[in-house]
């Protein structure tokens, strides 16, 4: 994982292309959406974001496979494959990621804290990317949400400083 591509040029490259971005987060609780409109001009490509926190929700507004979170749990890499198409499609835009994870500090369903799936949905894309990543809750969302903007922005073209 970089950790090298920032916000302002992720809004920068959708506002030159014409696209839009929209969000399901769930152990990053909306940081990728905060980080993202926290630039100026951000609603020309922001759509919006669902922070899906509890499991149900995962189904309920991202459209996630209730029989795959029944039986693989919330931190699986279809499930953010899944999020990511539910978030594009549900908020109507050109791209949709998906995030979700273990923040710690306990494990969940049996997955280690650090554990993170990444996923992107575009038109011909649908990528997921899975993370071990280390220190405590705070460092684990952060980086999962810098993650998500590399993963974006590694679609987009976008170089990273």
């Amino acid at each position: 994982m970089s950790g090298g591509v920032d916000a302002r040029d992720v809004v920068a490259a959708l506002r030159e292309r014409g696209e839009t971005v929209a969000t399901a987060e769930s152990l990053t609780a909306g940081l990728v959406a905060v980080a993202l409109t926290d630039v100026p001009g951000a609603s020309a490509v922001v759509r919006g974001g669902l922070v899906v926190y509890a499991t149900d929700l995962k189904h309920a507004l991202a459209g996630v496979d209730a029989d795959l979170l029944a039986e693989h749990g919330a931190v699986h890499p279809e499930v953010a494959r899944q999020l990511a198409e539910g978030a594009r499609t549900r908020c109507g835009a050109t791209w949709g990621l998906g995030l979700t994870g273990v923040a710690g500090p306990d494990p969940q369903d049996g997955v280690p804290p650090g554990t993170v799936h990444v996923g992107l949905s575009g038109r011909s894309v649908s990528t997921v990317q899975t993370f071990t990543l280390g220190g405590g809750r705070h460092e684990v969302r952060a980086a999962s949400a810098a993650a998500a903007l590399d993963l974006l922005g590694e679609h987009l073209k976008i170089s990273i400083r």
